[in-house]
C-alpha cells in the first residue's frame, strides 16, 4: 500500500481529513481560553501576488452607483451594488485539493489521472471533497527558532521540526494541522522572487509529518516546501499524493506567532472550510485561529 491509500476505503477522497474525528474536534474546543479569533488568510484582491503562468484575480462590477447616475430605478429609494470576482482557485491563501499533484498514472488512493483530463473539471479528489474540519493547530514558528525570517532556499528538515514542536512543548496527535512560520511571506511578500527560491519543508519533513498523522500541513509561502534548482515538487508528492494531506499554501502568520508568543502557548484551535467548489484542484480559504 502506498502511503495512506486504501486506508479509509477504496473510495475515499478525503485523506487524511478523515484523521479529523468527533474526538479531536472535541479535544480541541478545549483550547479556547479568550475566544479571540485571527485570520490567517492574506488579502485577496488584484493587488494579490500572482506566479507568472496563473492569472491575478479581477473584479467586474455588475452593478454600482454609476447605473443610478444614469438613470437606472431605485424602487423606494433602494439602491444596491454587486460584482462579479474571478480568480485561479490556487490564488492567494487557499488549500491544494488531492487532485491538485500526482506521479505516475494514478491520484491519491488509485484514482486515475484521466479523471482529471476533462473540461468539467476533476472528477476524482476535488475540492468539494475537502471536507470541513475544526482540529488542534499547532504551529512551528522557525522564525523565533532561527531568530528571522529564513533566507532563500533555507531547508526546514525533520529535526528542524522536531526540535521547534518540542521547544513548543507539543506532541504531534493524529488529526493536527501543523502550519510552519518561515518568515517568507513577511519578508518577501510584496518581493519580485516571492515565487522563487522560498524556504521550506523538505521531503524527509514531509514524511516526519505524514509518520504521525497530521491531517493538514500549512505554510507561509506559496508552495509550503523549499524550491531548489531540482525540478519537481517532491514535498507535495509526499503529503498530496502518497498520503492525502491537504497543504494550506500563502498563509499569513505572524499576528498568530505573536499571540501565541504573548499568551506562552504553540496550540490553538483552527477552524479550516475551503469553498466546495465542485472538480476544482484547490479553493481559496481563510483558515481561522481562535484562542
Amino acid at each position: 500500500m502506498i502511503g495512506n491509500w486504501g486506508r479509509w476505503g477504496e473510495q475515499d477522497q478525503a485523506g487524511a481529513l478523515n484523521l479529523v474525528t468527533p474526538e479531536v474536534t472535541r479535544r480541541a474546543a478545549g483550547l479556547v481560553r479568550s475566544g479571540r479569533t485571527l485570520s490567517l488568510a492574506q488579502p485577496l484582491g488584484p493587488h494579490t501576488p500572482s506566479p507568472g503562468h496563473r492569472p491575478g484575480p479581477v473584479r467586474f462590477m455588475n452593478r454600482d452607483a454609476g447605473d443610478y447616475a444614469l438613470g437606472a430605478r431605485a424602487p423606494g429609494g433602494f439602491k444596491f451594488a454587486e460584482d462579479t470576482v474571478q480568480l485561479p482557485t490556487h490564488s492567494g491563501t487557499h488549500v491544494d485539493a488531492l487532485s491538485h499533484a500526482w506521479s505516475g498514472e494514478h491520484l491519491f488512493n488509485g484514482h486515475p489521472e484521466s479523471s482529471t483530463r476533462t473540461t468539467r473539471g476533476a472528477q476524482r479528489c476535488g475540492a468539494e471533497h475537502l471536507v470541513p474540519v475544526v482540529t488542534r493547530g499547532v504551529l512551528v514558528d522557525m522564525v523565533a527558532t532561527t531568530g528571522g525570517p529564513l533566507p532563500s532556499r533555507s531547508p526546514v528538515e525533520a529535526a528542524d521540526l522536531e526540535r521547534g514542536i518540542a521547544e513548543a512543548g507539543v506532541t504531534p496527535e493524529p488529526g493536527d494541522a501543523v502550519l510552519i512560520r518561515t518568515g517568507w511571506w513577511e519578508s518577501h511578500g510584496t518581493a519580485a522572487d516571492y515565487f522563487a527560491d522560498e524556504p521550506g519543508i523538505t521531503a524527509e519533513a514531509a514524511t516526519w509529518l505524514a509518520a504521525r498523522d497530521v491531517a493538514l500541513v500549512g505554510a507561509d509561502n506559496y508552495a509550503v516546501e523549499r524550491q531548489t534548482a531540482e525540478p519537481g515538487f517532491p514535498a507535495h508528492l509526499v503529503l498530496l499524493h502518497r498520503h492525502g494531506v491537504p497543504l494550506i499554501e500563502n498563509l499569513s502568520l505572524a499576528a498568530l506567532a505573536d499571540t501565541l508568543a504573548e499568551a506562552k502557548r504553540s496550540t490553538f484551535l483552527l477552524l479550516f472550510a475551503p469553498l466546495p467548489l465542485v472538480g476544482s484542484t484547490g479553493s481559496p480559504v481563510t483558515p481561522v485561529a481562535v484562542l
